[in-house]
């Protein structure tokens, strides 16, 4: 009897999860699969064909990782083997239970420029279009819900589909000459990575049609002023702004991965889910911590100073 009882509360609690508290509570899974007409394998044979360039993983003992773009002879535009790497690289972070922060850069003083022009002319074709727009709205998805606190470390130029992975990003940070520019208008389509959808979180709908449909240049001034970037480096010296970045992650990761990965999923569930179900999410998160190692050992420190 209490066995069929617990399997029929299983059951509830399983069959109470929407699909979107279902992807925040598990790894792996996609906005998009065979049901929309995505064939992933037929999409990553199109872009095995484009190769150049690489995205590199450096996971520091601190719990950082620092994801680098590094394609310096195209300004780090993502070819399509970029686009594979970039995936592979999301599945590891995906694993990193040590991981507690991540930050993106590009290589060479300069963020991204976007798609390799070589990959766009090739897929030509609105179905091409369709099938690259869920495969880079899949990964930046998966990208965002990890449980890292991330943020965007823009030198020089982040272009169209580089200015799109910032908002990927929880945190942005400029150095003084860097600039972010959506220039999809002027190439004749819409942002396709996510870019769009994340903006309007970030800076508001009004803001958000003026710098796509303005193509406006936002310098880190410009940035600042509208709530795009969360401070200007003092540096724009690639490897004293890196440090910079570094130190600024740092008081928002202080503490145990399972607490500060437990905090980045509860705010992710409270942007992305209703209000019930991201109440609901926040008990399931409080219930991996609560009367944990960290826990205790905060209590009994308190306990100390209150005698």
């Amino acid at each position: 009897m209490e066995l069929t009882l617990e399997m029929a509360r299983s059951l509830l609690k399983t069959s109470s999860l929407s699909m979107r508290t279902k992807l925040l509570h598990q790894t792996g899974l996609t906005l998009y699969n065979t049901s929309h007409g995505f064939h992933e394998e037929e999409v990553k044979k199109k872009l095995e064909q484009f190769p150049g360039g690489s995205i590199d993983l450096q996971k520091e003992d601190s719990g950082i990782g620092i994801l680098t773009l590094n394609n310096p002879s195209k300004m780090n535009a993502f070819s399509g083997v970029m686009m594979l790497q970039l995936l592979e690289k999301v599945i590891e972070l995906e694993n990193w239970t040590e991981g507690k922060g991540l930050i993106v850069r590009g290589a060479k003083n300069t963020f991204s420029s976007g798609s390799d022009l070589n990959a766009v002319k090739a897929l030509e074709t609105p179905e091409d279009g369709m099938a690259l727009c869920m495969f880079m709205q899949n990964t930046l998805t998966r990208f965002m819900r990890l449980p890292l606190i991330s943020v965007a470390l823009i030198q020089g130029q982040a272009i169209g589909g580089g200015a799109e992975f910032t908002t990927a990003c929880d945190f942005r940070l400029m150095t003084p000459e860097s600039e972010i520019r959506f220039v999809h208008r002027e190439m004749g389509i819409i942002p396709g990575w996510g870019g769009a959808t994340r903006l309007v979180e970030i800076i508001g709908s009004r803001q958000a049609l003026k710098v796509l449909s303005g193509a406006l240049k936002l310098d880190s001034k410009k940035a600042l002023n509208i709530g795009m970037t969360e401070e200007v480096l003092q540096s724009s010296d690639e490897t004293e702004c890196l440090e910079e970045a570094q130190e600024w992650l740092k008081q928002f990761i202080k503490g145990p991965p399972e607490v500060i990965r437990a905090l980045k999923k509860s705010v992710s569930s409270g942007k992305e889910l209703c209000f019930e179900e991201a109440l609901q999410n926040e008990r399931d998160l409080l219930g991996t911590v609560w009367g944990g190692p960290a826990n205790k050992e905060a209590i009994a420190r308190r306990g100390k100073f209150n005698k």
